[in-house]
């Protein structure tokens, strides 16, 4: 294989129109081979080392020889194509999560637009954490954002665009809430909300469903009476798996106060309202501001709609539940991610303090028996 030629001269060709050659423009390496069907092709090593020129000619060579189709020059594909795929790919498969992918992908155009995306590196990675943890993101928010990145990589890859990906680091996360709500709490707060809202809340806090993308939405057709269950068609939940949870008494409350609530509307306004929760027909929406004004008054500010997701997960641990039922219940498909919301209480902790008390030195009697 002839790899060699004249600097700033016409590529030296080789005998064999098969073997390509290596030149230079200015200081930078390039490649010179021939396709399939004998038409030269030209391409740039972005690199002043001839061994890198090298080693490309020979990959290029190796995907003709297996039939392979060429790859695409890496320079060429901006971080910009590959966030404009990833955002086509959430529409066409209907993700909820595309706000917040699109929320990422601005964000990380501040620092990558126009970038070829074969130029990015693990350093840049670093820089961009750097980056947005002085402009005060958090750490989880920086890990979302780069998540979205290294989705745009691998999916490029995936259909041939690129053929490898720069390393990704993740921050160390410590961010993570811990919120709960007693159940005289969440009675302090559903007494200072609307009817509706205070029900889509206990109903939250017994199942542990989303609040926005799973329970605002509710429909009575996923509510089996005679099956004694609440049900979650795949597709619905976020992971788009099916779920169900069982109609416990507390539950069926809920259910049949907003059922009769529903047939009440229905007759005054001769129409059929599908939705379990519901504000004169329309559904629920959002309950942000309401939330957050029921929280202070109750003198609880600062809690989230989602911290009943985790009270919900804590109370399944309290009952005994095995952990891969509670997991379908609540929707959670990895047990990593379940632990992060079946954190123990300080009732909990008490009550083993309390139990660990009676252990004490003080106690002959106790102490005896474990010996």
């Amino acid at each position: 294989m002839s790899l060699g030629a004249a600097r700033g001269t016409k590529p030296a060709m080789s005998r064999r129109r098969g073997t390509g050659s290596i030149y230079r423009r200015g200081k930078v390496w390039w490649v010179k081979w021939y396709d399939a069907a004998g038409q030269p092709q030209y391409r740039s090593a972005h690199s002043r080392e001839r061994k890198v020129a090298e080693d490309l000619l020979r990959e290029l060579l190796g995907h003709r020889a297996r039939g392979a189709p060429t790859p695409p020059d890496p320079y060429r594909v901006t971080v910009d194509a590959l966030l404009d795929g990833l955002l086509a790919e959430y529409r066409a498969n209907g993700r909820r999560s595309l706000d917040r992918a699109d929320l990422s992908c601005r964000h990380l155009l501040r620092a990558f637009a126009g970038r070829g995306a074969g130029t990015v590196t693990g350093a840049d990675i670093v820089k961009y954490q750097e980056l947005r943890l002085r402009e005060g993101a958090a750490p989880g928010t920086v890990n979302r954002e780069l998540a979205a990145l290294r989705r745009a990589y691998r999916l490029a890859i995936r259909q041939g665009l690129l053929v490898s990906s720069p390393a990704f680091a993740q921050l160390r996360e410590d961010n993570i809430r811990t919120g709960f709500l007693e159940a005289g709490q969440l009675e302090a707060v559903c007494r200072r909300l609307g009817p509706v809202e205070a029900d889509v809340t206990r109903f939250c806090f017994i199942t542990g469903w989303r609040s926005k993308s799973e329970a605002f939405p509710l429909r009575w057709a996923q509510v089996d009476w005679s099956g004694g269950f609440v049900r979650l068609e795949p597709g619905q939940a976020k992971n788009r798996d099916g779920r169900a949870f069982p109609i416990t008494p507390a539950l069926r409350q809920v259910l049949e106060r907003r059922l009769e609530e529903t047939r009440r509307v229905e007759r005054a306004q001769s129409r059929v309202v599908p939705f379990v929760f519901h504000r004169k027909g329309q559904p629920l929406r959002s309950m942000s501001k309401s939330w957050r004004t029921a929280c202070k008054a109750a003198g609880i500010p600062g809690r989230l709609l989602h911290d009943l997701r985790r009270t919900a997960v804590r109370n399944l641990e309290r009952a005994g539940i095995a952990r891969s039922v509670a997991m379908a219940m609540v929707g959670h498909r990895t047990e990593s991610i379940y632990r992060r919301y079946a954190i123990v209480a300080e009732a909990d902790l008490r009550e083993a303090g309390a139990k660990l008390a009676a252990l004490s030195p003080t106690n002959g009697d106790s102490l005896r028996g474990l010996r």
